[in-house]
């Protein structure tokens, strides 16, 4: 079995947007809150930003890595559909890791149950938005 890695650059694409819209408009403001970026000086913001180069790579890098898993899942199970597939690994094995990274990840108590439904609200709807990719491939 081979990999379209045209798909699979598609699908991290479009994961990427996702979680950029996720994390932008949508929950940027209550993201910023539940981290204590909002408490910080506007300059210190405005660095802290101007450095996360290196974070969206690693980022990207890692989304890579789903879509290519996701890919193979599809194509080894054809009776599936792909948003079957990503919905089984959202919640069989992101939702479980986000949750712990949350629990005990250092999260000040008033913000986990906010800060768990953001991360899995975020990562369901990127993954959907690779399965909704990969289904044009599969």
């Amino acid at each position: 079995m081979g990999i379209n890695y045209t798909a699979v650059l598609l699908a991290t694409v479009a994961q990427f947007i996702a979680g950029a819209i996720w994390y932008g408009p949508l929950f940027g403001r209550l993201w910023g809150k539940i981290h204590g970026f909002d408490k910080l000086p506007k300059a210190v913001q405005a660095k802290m930003v101007k450095e996360m180069g290196p974070f969206y790579a690693i980022q990207f890098v890692v989304t890579v890595l789903t879509s290519i898993a996701l890919y193979i899942l599809v194509a080894l199970l054809p009776e599936f559909s792909p948003y079957m597939i990503a919905l089984l690994i959202w919640i069989g094995f992101i939702v479980p890791a986000n949750v712990s990274s949350v629990l005990f990840g250092g999260t000040d108590g008033k913000w986990v149950i906010k800060k768990m439904a953001v991360m899995a609200g975020a990562t369901f709807v990127c993954i959907m938005a690779g399965a909704f990719v990969l289904s044009f491939f599969s």
